[in-house]
Order: structure tokens, then sequence, then C-alpha cells
């Protein structure tokens, strides 16, 4: 019975996870399959694959076609290396030991690769999220100044109201002039009438006098000139 590891697909639209399965090559994709080796997530970055590495050697091992994807996996996981490395062992071109060291030197360099990767991912998400955190500043900024614009009047409408409250300040101090002008007037009139009407009146005195001897004189003089 030829066979074939191949993967199943689950999940819902749009976001797929896959089951990688050991299945007949006359099934269908989603069918009936033989056993279950792994699964394998491509929504993360990167993506989660998850290998029984023993069981899917045996498969492969036993003859069994990876597809063109599960291939990948495979390789990604260290399987068809494996397998490589011991047909060298069984054509007599390598011993077991050196079989295991070089699995052993490629599984810390892979590891290395991916752990690199991460960080390289970690780096760019950090990255991305300061820029996020940079852009949404700047956006409440522009808004605290789009409110703050709209609160403030124009250049325009304020010289308005200067020009407005201008002359009722003027007024303000006209009127305030002429009170005070109204308030002097009455003492500096009545400064001279008081000083005044003492003069007025001791007048009429001094010319009675005056006068009063003057016809005494004039009546005298004849009766004199008729004496003699």
């Amino acid at each position: 019975m030829a066979t074939k590891i191949r993967l199943q697909r689950f999940g819902k639209k749009g976001k797929p996870f896959y089951h990688v399965v050991v299945a007949d090559a006359r099934a269908p994709r989603d069918g009936k399959f033989i056993e279950r080796i792994g699964s394998y997530n491509p929504n993360t970055n990167p993506a989660t694959i998850d290998i029984n590495f023993d069981k899917a050697l045996d498969w492969v091992n036993k003859g069994a076609q990876p597809t063109d994807t599960c291939r990948a996996i495979l390789s990604y996981k260290g399987v068809m290396y494996k397998k490589h490395l011991e047909g060298g062992v069984k054509k007599g071109a390598l011993t077991a030991e050196q079989a295991e060291s070089k699995f052993a030197e490629w599984l810390q360099s892979k590891e290395g690769k991916i752990e690199g990767k991460k960080d390289i991912l970690t780096k760019s998400k950090d990255e991305v999220k300061k820029a996020a955190l940079i852009a949404e500043a700047r956006k409440k900024e522009e808004i605290a100044a789009a409110i703050v614009a709209k609160n403030t009047p124009p250049a325009e409408e304020v010289e308005e109201e200067i020009a407005e409250e201008t002359p009722e300040a003027e007024s303000a101090e006209e009127s305030a002039e002429e009170l005070a002008v109204v308030e002097e007037a009455p003492v500096a009139e009545s400064a001279p009438v008081a000083e005044s009407a003492p003069v007025a009146e001791e007048a009429p005195a001094v010319e009675e006098v005056a006068e009063t001897p003057a016809p005494e004189a004039s009546e005298e003089a004849p009766e004199s000139e008729e004496k003699a």
C-alpha cells in the first residue's frame, strides 16, 4: 500500500491550521488517515510546527512519500537530514558517531537561526509598537491643537471687539472729565460773590457821608455874605 505524508486542514476561514498525517495515497485529503504525526500552524510568526520526530523518521524510512509542503516541514525539523545521514551510515560512508555529531551540529546551528529570527521579529514588533505610540501621541496633540484653535476666536474678531470697546472707554473718560468740570464750576462762581458782597454794601455809606456836608456849606455861604 502506497502511503503519503500530507496535511489535513482544520480551522476556520482565513485562519487554517493543519494536522500532519500518514494516509493512504488513494484516500481523499480530509478523509481517513493511518496515523497523525504532528501539526502545523502557519498563523504564527514563525510558524508553529510540532512533529513526532521518531515516528516521522520511521515512516519516511518505510517509504512514505511526503507532499511538497510536508517535505519542507520535515526538512525544517531535520527529519530528512537525519534520513540522509542514516543512509550514509548504511553505505559505510559514515560511522554512527560521526552521523550523530553532524546532526547535533546541524540542530545547534538551526536553533541559533531560529532564535535569531525570533529576536529580529521581537525587535521589529517593539519598533512597530513604539512607532504606533508615537503616532498616537502626535494624533492626540493634533486633536488638542485643533480644539484650542476651534475655541480661540480669530485675530480679526478680537480687533473688532477692541475697536468696539474703545469708543465706550473714550466716552467714559469724557463723561468723567465733564463731571469734574461741573463739580469745580460752582466753587469758582461762589468765591467772587462772597468777597464782593461786603464791598458793595460799604460803598453807599461813603457816598452818603460825602454828600451830606456839601449842602450845609453851600447854604451857610450866602449868610456870611449878607452879614458882610
